[in-house]
């Protein structure tokens, strides 16, 4: 194992690591964000319902007069 650190900088390679995982993480999070299942921030979109706005209005009910 010794003989690998001698062929690379420890340091370097640690940071050039440490960079890569950050990395690798915030595109995991970002991915996450971007589907409707996964998105903590906004909650899942709602498709609207188009049932809803095409209903016909109920009839009026009469009045009673007496």
């Amino acid at each position: 194992m010794w003989r690998i650190w001698r062929l690379f900088d420890p340091l370097r390679t640690m940071v050039a690591q440490g960079v890569f995982l950050f990395a690798l993480a915030a595109m995991i999070h970002l991915i996450l964000l971007s589907t409707n299942k996964f998105n903590w921030l906004d909650g899942p979109k709602v498709a609207p319902t188009g049932s809803a706005q095409l209903a016909p209005t109920p009839p009026a009910t009469p009045s009673a007069t007496s």
